[in-house]
């Protein structure tokens, strides 16, 4: 992982998303830029992390391994919450 911090560019280049031959670009906090002084768009400035593909899916995996076991508390709390109420 690289995080590049703030870059500036195109209207496409300033997806959510953008993956490459062996690299994924996410992007955050996208803003779009004034017109200057001639009318001239400015473009966009955004953060940019960038990663191998192989992290991106490890992180991805990852990150959803935690929202199961987060959906599964929730499950067993409202089972739980039911079986209170007299369910």
């Amino acid at each position: 992982m690289k995080d590049m911090g703030i870059v500036r560019g195109s209207a496409s280049q300033a997806a959510l998303l953008i993956i490459g031959k062996d690299t994924v670009y996410v992007h955050t906090d996208i803003e779009k830029l004034d017109v200057d002084e001639d009318g001239f768009e400015q473009g966009f400035q955004y953060r940019e992390i960038q990663y191998s593909k192989d992290e991106y899916i490890k992180l991805m995996a990852e990150k959803n391994e935690s929202a199961e076991r987060q959906l599964m508390n929730l499950q067993l709390a409202l089972c739980e919450v039911y079986e209170m109420i007299g369910g």
